[in-house]
């Protein structure tokens, strides 16, 4: 899968297109707008990217265990060298890297709350500017079926291709999706 955006200052427009591509067959959780006015998406009835996605969180922690791993290991190797392991044991030193590691890990996940998220962050002009992002995750069987709805809608300005959420996870949103909506 891959994600497409494209960038629209007329939320009307995005409506109209969100509503065409679930009647073509692509699925809610494939389809999200961001933006930096999150009140009238909703009174539009799009669908916006969720705060705890808009955040570059788990990017961020990721690089932050890298980051801890390569410390801790620093750590274990300057007991090593230093030969002081031979009079205090190895256990102070591995709790040390444990520490570490957890620490860089979680002020990297708390650096990410601060961050837009990585692949939003070229739309920081676009989004202050007062414009919309329009990001929908589709499957190459769906390529055309996408550009021939975008065609008919002289608004939209392409702005690339990124990286999709994996299919497992959009195709769990879809299960829980169609369950919420079947229960009384």
């Amino acid at each position: 899968m891959k994600r497409v955006f494209y960038i629209s200052d007329d939320l009307d427009d995005l409506e109209l297109v969100e509503y065409e591509l679930e009647l073509s067959g692509i699925s809610t959780p494939q389809i999200h707008v961001l933006s930096d006015n999150d009140a009238e998406i909703s009174s539009h009835h799009l669908h916006p990217v969720r705060s705890v996605m808009r955040n570059d969180v788990i990017h961020s922690t990721e690089i932050g265990a890298v980051i801890g791993v390569c410390a801790a290991v620093l750590v274990i190797l300057a007991a090593y060298i230093s030969g002081v392991t031979e009079t205090t044991g190895w256990i102070p030193f591995i709790m040390l890297a444990i520490v570490i590691l957890g620490f860089i890990t979680w002020e990297g996940g708390l650096f990410g709350f601060q961050e837009l998220h990585y692949q939003f962050r070229r739309f920081k002009r676009v989004l202050k500017s007062g414009k919309h992002v329009l990001m929908v995750d589709i499957e190459p069987s769906q390529e055309i079926m996408l550009a021939n709805i975008i065609i008919a809608h002289d608004h939209l300005e392409p702005a690339g291709t990124g990286k999709s959420p994996p299919r497992w996870l959009i195709s769990a949103h879809n299960q829980w999706h169609t369950m919420m909506h079947k229960m009384p």
